[in-house]
């Protein structure tokens, strides 16, 4: 009698099996290639059958694609696949080209990313000259940058904080992963000319340092 009542329980639990690792690992992979935008684990969770572990699926599907073209890599809170850095100048011809940012928006998207959390205030504090609507509304229409939160001060204004998108589309895993002035200027986001108030090119990029410092300190 007591073999025989277990036995539906048994059977009932064997039909929320997780699928093998293996398996497993091939559904993250499907849904990581199909996806536009980078996915969060707890996305995949809710795709996947009861009992999978995404987390644990994505450390052995990172592995696999160690010193492929295509990588397995993290964005912010999320996961995606990328090709490869070295392989990036294959991709050229295929590349969209983006409406090139004004001197302002390139000026104003380095503070928010290197000073983040911080107000339009603060931004032409350091900027120096007034920040129009038309240069934030621009950033945002891009998705690079959104609303944070607002500071518990007079007129508890507005802060602004980079994107999940702005860290995807510099193939960057977390803000911390900010490249320094020189190599910006390698890249051509910024020109030769030093961002105003910066005496020269070692005062600029002791100034971003700062800013970025002071962002991580507790």
């Amino acid at each position: 009698m007591n073999n025989a009542s277990q036995a539906p329980e048994e059977k009932d639990k064997s039909l929320f099996a997780a699928p093998p690792m293996g398996e497993q690992e091939r559904m993250v992979e499907a849904v990581l290639f199909a996806s536009a935008e980078p996915v969060r684990i707890k996305e995949l969770e809710e795709r996947m059958p009861h009992g999978c572990d995404p987390a644990e699926a994505l450390v052995h599907l990172r592995k696999r694609y160690e010193g492929r073209g295509v990588r397995v890599v993290k964005v912010g809170e999320a996961w995606a696949m990328r090709t490869a850095p070295d392989l990036s100048f294959l991709m050229q011809k295929e590349t969209v080209e983006e409406r090139k940012l004004s001197r302002a928006a390139i000026e104003t998207l380095a503070i928010i990313a290197y000073h983040q959390p911080v107000t339009r205030a603060e931004i032409e504090e350091i900027r120096g000259v007034a920040v129009s609507r038309g240069t934030i509304d621009q950033l945002l229409e891009m998705e690079w940058i959104r609303f944070g939160r607002r500071r518990m001060t007079p007129g508890r204004p507005v802060t602004f904080v980079v994107t999940q998108g702005f860290l995807d589309h510099f193939s960057l895993e977390s803000a911390r992963d900010l490249p320094g002035l020189k190599d910006l200027r390698a890249a051509g986001l910024l020109d030769n000319r030093p961002l105003p108030g910066a005496s020269s090119e070692d005062d600029d990029e002791e100034g971003l340092q700062t800013g970025q410092s002071e962002l991580f300190e507790d």
